[in-house]
């Protein structure tokens, strides 16, 4: 480690203010950050916590859909969601290890965007809105490659709104040391139509099945996926698996997750 400041805020209008010192960065539960710090990747000047901010922490449950504080943890979220939104809760309960879920948070998961990581997916496949400090952002629009957000700089996530769905359900294939995605598939069948979102296979990181979506909005079954597979050539390929071996995961993964929405 190396030295540097700590700023531990209790309001959001605090933190952004803290935010905006040179070389400051946000600290969820540094899950990400702080290792990548141990092995002098990252060397942030200042740390700004936000777990001290009470209006960021926990769930509140409205109007058709959840909304979840970005500095509530993956714990709380499985148990506080676990009748409004299973999907959703399950997904959370089989994040990393005990460790890893009550540490980690949501916002913290969001904006790091990893390309394995299983928020994302719950997020593009909810048809979530990310809820920042400056104004709100829909998933769509928010993942924007590997590692890659709409956040701009200083920007703080501090709430995500989930729509609950008629039906969901998350299927991950884990990687069993880290227990990050190979690959994750979240499906939603919502009034407006199937969402099918790919975590841990796509070299651009999380994604929507655009075609099984389609064949699902026709037939909600898994005979209508048959013989559906991602696409190879876009796949990550790395010594945990093929892209063509990740291409298949995502047809099998999202079969299973149709067939578990029951």
């Amino acid at each position: 480690m190396y030295n540097f400041e700590f700023a531990k805020p209790k309001t959001v209008e605090e933190a952004a203010s803290a935010m905006a010192a040179e070389g400051a960065q946000a600290l969820g539960g540094g899950q990400t950050l702080l290792p990548t710090m141990k092995q002098r990747l990252a060397s942030p000047e200042v740390l700004v916590s936000l777990t001290g901010i009470d209006g960021m922490v926990g769930v509140s449950a409205s109007g058709g859909s959840v909304t979840i504080g970005g500095a509530t943890t993956h714990a709380q979220v499985a148990a506080d969601v676990a009748e409004s939104y299973p999907a959703l809760a399950a997904l959370a309960a089989n994040i990393g290890d005990p460790a890893v879920r009550n540490r980690g948070t949501v916002g913290g998961s969001l904006a790091n965007n990893d390309p394995a990581a299983c928020y994302p997916a719950g997020a593009l496949g909810s048809g979530a809105t990310i809820t920042t400090n400056k104004r709100d952002i829909a998933a769509d629009d928010y993942f924007q490659g590997m590692f890659e957000t709409a956040l701009d700089e200083g920007e703080i996530i501090t709430s995500v709104s989930f729509p609950i769905p008629q039906k969901a359900n998350y299927q991950k294939f884990d990687q069993p040391a880290s227990r990050f995605a190979l690959v994750g598939v979240f499906v939603a069948k919502t009034p407006d139509g199937v969402r099918v979102a790919v975590t841990g296979a796509s070299n651009e990181g999380v994604y929507r099945w655009t075609a099984a979506e389609t064949a699902l909005n026709s037939d909600f079954s898994q005979a209508a996926l048959e013989g559906m597979s991602g696409d190879a050539d876009d796949m990550i390929s790395d010594l945990h698996g093929s892209g063509a071996y990740r291409a298949h995961l995502v047809g099998v993964l999202t079969r299973r997750a149709v067939a578990a929405c029951g």
